[in-house]
Parts: C-alpha cells; structure tokens; sequence
C-alpha cells in the first residue's frame, strides 16, 4: 500500500470543501426523512439550501448528554437512527447507558484509515486489547484492521499474563488499545521476562497520551500513534507520522463552536467539537460531542491535506452547582449576547471565605456596558448575584472554558 489511504486525503481543500458540501444536502434530506428526530427538529429545513459552512451553523446542535434522554423517550437511539435495529449489524450499549448502532459493511467507523496512517501494512497481526463487549471500541478496530488486510488478535481487556503469553507466542506487529494498559503489558512482560520486541506499533485511544508514556513506548522501539473517536462518530480524527496535531477524516465536517452554543469560533479557539456525519444508518448532524479542541493551522508535513485538531483538551460541559443552583454555559453566553461590547467571558467561582462567589470577567473593546448592567444581567439570566470585571482583549486563557470552578474541595 502506498504512504496515504487513498487519495481522498491528498486532495486539494478546496475541492474536499466543494465536494462535502455538495454532499450534506443530501444526507439532512435522508435524517429528515428516515430518522424521527430529525424529522420533527429540521422539519422547517430546506436541505437543498444547506450547502455551505454558515448554513450548516445555523441548525441545531444535538449534544451527547441529550442523548440518555431522548434514547429512554424513543428507544433504542433516541430517533435518530435512520436504518432500523432489523437492518444492523450490531447494537452496543456504552456507559450512560447510551444505545449506539453499527450497520452492515466493510470498515464501518472508518478505523483503517487510522490504523493505515501508523504505519501498519497488510498482515501485520494486530493485537486488539478492546473490549468485544458492550461497547463498540473492539469492533472499530476489528472492522478497520480487516479493511488493510490484517489478522487481529481479539485480545480485550484484563488478564495481563495471558495478554503477555499471546504477544510473545504470536508476535504481533502492532498494539491497539489504551495507553495505560499498554504500559501494564509492558511492565508484566519484564517482570515475566517475556519477549514482546514484535510489537512496533502502538495505536492508543479512549484516554490521553502522556509524555513520560511517549517516552517509556519509544525506549521499548514502540511507536505511539494516538486517535480520536467515539461510539457515536467512530474515527473522528488520527494522529501521523509528522506528529503535529491530528488529521481529520475525510467522512465529517468538523465545528469548533463556543461551549453551550451551536456559535463557530474562529481557527485557534478552543471550543467544543460538534461533527456532521455522512453515514447512511446514524446521520448524524451538528452533533455535539462534549469534547474540547482547536482548530491547528495550515498543513501537515505528512502530505494529507485535510484540517488538523490539536487533540482532546478536555470536556466542554462545564455546568457548575452555585448556592444550590446549576449555572450552565449557555447562560454566561446569554450574557455574553446581551451586551455587545463584550467580547469574550469567563465565569469564575470561588469560595474565599466559605460562601460561593460568582465573578464574570469581560473583555471589552472600550465600548463596553456599565458594571451594573452586566450584573444585572448576570442575575437575571442565571437567578444569582455575581461580580463583574473587565480585562483587556485576549487576556482571557484560550482553554475552552466558559465556567472554571476555583473553589477549594479539600
């Protein structure tokens, strides 16, 4: 196989840009007309006149967290699937409970590109430490591992030894799996003074990657390779040998939007990863996963074209509890709207002296409102008292957060 999947991922953006979106009114029409709940929430939707970014932006976002709800209120996936249980291939179901579908076909959540991108070939036996139960993760790999041609060692989680005995008796060329248990194999492996040198290859997901594990794989000759996915979306972006960021695939749209709203940020912010999917069975559209990121850019050196993500930098619902009362983002951005002089906030509360404290920082352009209209606001929408300061444009930290909670717990 060549150094790229195929050439979806060498072409030029522009033309990647022109064919999603002549592609996307297509799959709102099929969400509109097989799946219930897009039925009845995009029922005033014209798609033939979605076909461009600020189009897409203004519907609905759907977030995973809506998810629970809607699935006990329509089983099993909330009306949202648009091929019927009868016509699936699996049906899992991941913590929450959540309900997540898997239709019939080859590579389904689309992991061989990923798998391809670190560098493993066909034949190489992969060693797959997810779990075959319950949850999807196994089967990704399953499906995208079969895709280049590989065998797989359907190993799943627990029972180090046995994981130990199965990599020195088989010689698998690559990992896949988190990166934490990883470690563990590695470790009961020189405790057992085992053979693992086969493994040359990590592909690690469903946690983060640290440095001093990076370290640790590269002293064993292991190449860690990270990827980002979910059970609802599954690949949803995979790191590469160039190492800088992590390529999106070539199946999705991707919006970094501010938290608690469906609002695109721009290229560098940080904000939540809501993604529109072109699969036929579970068409998912602004689907917001609770995940936070950025957009990285320019190219990568690896040659693949598409954009790149700087990876998870943490969860975007940050809904804090205030004197006994949820205070959620979508609230501090409805202040935010309120007043147009500012640009962007911060809800931060504290504890200084045993008793809740809600202090909004603003930074504003000089045009901004009086303190006590803020304020005022501030208790309107969110029903408690806070305290308002202004800061300079772009001192605010571009981490994503809307609500830090600073109080002490201990």
């Amino acid at each position: 196989m060549s150094e790229h999947f195929d050439e979806l991922e060498t072409r030029k953006p522009e033309a990647r840009e022109r064919e999603l979106m002549a592609r996307l009114p297509r799959q709102i029409a099929r969400a509109r007309s097989q799946s219930s709940y897009y039925a009845e929430t995009l029922a005033g939707v014209d798609p033939d006149a979605v076909t461009s970014r600020a189009a897409l932006a203004k519907l609905p976002v759907v977030r995973k967290h809506q998810l629970l709800e809607l699935q006990k209120r329509t089983p099993p996936f909330g009306g949202l699937n648009a091929t019927p249980v009868a016509g699936l291939a699996h049906v899992f179901s991941s913590p929450g409970p959540i309900a997540d579908p898997e239709g019939r076909g080859d590579d389904w959540w689309r992991w061989g590109r990923a798998l391809h991108a670190a560098g493993i070939r066909a034949g190489d036996l992969v060693h797959n430490t997810f779990s075959y139960h319950f949850t999807p993760a196994g089967f990704m790999v399953d499906g995208g591992a079969r895709r280049l041609g590989c065998p797989v060692f359907p190993a799943g989680v627990g029972q180090t030894e046995m994981q130990v005995q199965a990599i020195e008796t088989f010689r698998p060329a690559a990992y896949v799996g988190t990166p934490s248990f990883l470690k563990i194999i590695l470790e009961k492996a020189d405790e057992l003074k085992a053979d693992v040198s086969s493994l040359r290859t990590a592909v690690v997901s469903g946690e983060a990657l640290f440095p001093v594990q990076k370290q640790f794989f590269a002293g064993r000759g292991l190449a860690a390779f990270q990827v980002y996915a979910s059970a609802d979306l599954g690949l949803i972006a995979y790191e590469t040998d160039a190492r800088e960021g992590m390529v999106l695939d070539e199946e999705l749209i991707i919006e970094i939007v501010r938290p608690g709203t469906g609002d695109p940020v721009a290229d560098g912010e940080v904000g939540e990863v809501v993604i529109t999917s072109f699969n036929p069975d579970y068409p998912l559209i602004r689907f917001g996963t609770g995940d936070l990121s950025a957009i990285l850019p320019g190219g990568s050196a690896c040659g693949r074209t598409n954009g790149r993500i700087r990876g998870w930098l943490g969860r975007a619902d940050q809904t804090t509890k205030v004197k006994g009362m949820f205070v959620h983002p979508e609230q501090v951005e409805a202040v935010r709207k309120r007043h147009p002089g500012i640009a962007r906030v911060r809800l931060v509360v504290s504890n200084p002296d045993g008793n809740d404290l809600m202090t909004l920082y603003c930074e504003c352009d000089g045009s901004a409102p009086l303190v006590k209209e803020i304020a005022e606001s501030v208790r309107d929408i969110t029903k408690l008292r806070g305290e308002v300061q202004f800061v300079a444009p772009g001192s605010l930290a571009n981490d994503g957060k809307v609500i830090e909670d600073a109080r002490k717990y201990d």
